[in-house]
């Protein structure tokens, strides 16, 4: 009993854990092919392609029973969801981490978790008590968040070497001065991706509550997402129609791999963990992300990592493990709560003479009413 609460408790952190590893693989590999040449329109639609075809078969075969019934207001929520994610965020996000970098790009996503924390709160999803301790750590947590953030945009600083990227870089010096100019534009557009990732989260779970089959909706989502980045894309690339080749390069491997891990399995398991703990733990997980990117991104692709970009991620992971403790304490209470709905119903009679009869079940005894004094 003890070890399937503890499995059990310990699911929701591993899924999360082994997501923020393929996403931090997918940024890889998607920076790589668009700094090769590939439209990132053309490689949003392909993975959401990839992403249907490889979830339709599930959604069709395990959820056959059990899916509610479509209703003009569930469907305006999907579209929702397809343009926020698939349409506005990919193409935003691929956009940005091809002016600035991988690794810049993947830790300035860490303000994700504070950008949906405040809307969470305004549209009164979060409840926060300004007296109680995991609220101040919240607070605190989407304030070192955002100030993390300001510093990376703000404050470059000097290369940072690591010991195995030393050596590296030495190519890179005339690339990073050529990008100084769009560095900024990638920064605003990166942060507006998480803006709109943010509110897919939260309209994920306002869904979920009136059509709770995560992997039907899974599949709704990138089937729409798939019709409404191909219009954007035939629009964007209505010049160079070559765009639209792919051969068995690395332009294939990133639309199947980012179709299947971070769309299609990405989207399925965060419905689920958002059913279980809420929109603000699932973005809680990005800062791995972020390492594991940084590590990958100066090793493979070469890419530069500067001080400022360091100090910021610190603060940003301070801000978002206080962010963490905060939400650990209100799951808590949360369960702390439902274990006390759950206990037998026990109501005190009181009678004329002050005694009371003690009803537990079917069980009835006679108990002695306490006396209660008030002070003045």
């Amino acid at each position: 009993m003890g070890v399937g609460k503890v499995l059990n408790d310990v699911k929701p952190y591993l899924a999360m854990v082994m997501l923020q590893v393929g996403f931090a693989g997918m940024y890889i590999v998607a920076v790589a092919s668009l700094k090769r040449g590939m439209s990132h329109y053309v490689l949003v639609v392909y993975r959401n392609l990839v992403a249907t075809v490889v979830m339709a078969p599930f959604a069709l075969l395990f959820e056959r029973g059990v899916r509610p019934k479509m209703t003009v207001a569930i469907f305006l929520k999907i579209m929702g969801l397809a343009l926020l994610e698939p349409v506005l965020d990919q193409n935003l996000y691929y956009m940005g981490a091809k002016l600035t970098s991988a690794g810049f790009a993947s830790a300035l996503v860490n303000i994700l978790p504070a950008v949906t924390f405040l809307m969470a709160v305004l549209l009164r999803m979060e409840k926060l008590r300004l007296r109680s301790l995991h609220s101040q750590a919240k607070i605190v947590g989407t304030a070192c968040t955002v100030a993390g953030a300001v510093l990376m945009i703000l404050y470059h600083g000097p290369v940072v070497q690591f010991p195995w990227s030393r050596g590296h870089h030495h190519g890179t010096a005339a690339a990073a001065s050529q990008s100084g100019a769009s560095w900024l534009n990638g920064t605003i557009i990166v942060v507006a991706s998480c803006v709109s990732w943010s509110g897919f989260f939260i309209l994920q779970s306002n869904t979920l509550q009136s059509y709770p089959a995560e992997l039907s909706l899974t599949t709704l989502i990138c089937v729409l997402g798939s019709v409404m980045s191909g219009a954007v894309a035939l629009v964007a690339e209505r010049s160079d129609m070559g765009a639209w080749a792919i051969g068995f390069d690395t332009r294939l491997f990133t639309a199947v791999y980012s179709g299947i891990v971070c769309s299609g399995v990405a989207y399925y398991v965060q419905g689920i963990v958002t059913r279980a703990r809420g929109p603000v733990f699932v973005t809680s997980f990005q800062p791995l992300c972020m390492m594991i990117t940084v590590a990958m991104g100066s090793t493979i692709l070469k890419e530069e990592i500067t001080l400022g970009s360091v100090i910021g991620a610190a603060i940003i992971v301070v801000g978002l493990y206080s962010l963490i403790w905060g939400k650990s304490k209100d799951h808590l209470d949360k369960a702390g709560a439902a274990a006390v709905a759950e206990l037998p119903l026990t109501s005190v009679v009181a009678d004329v003479n002050g005694n009371g009869k003690h009803v537990l079940g079917a069980h009835v005894a006679d108990v002695e009413a306490p006396t209660v004094k008030c002070a003045h």
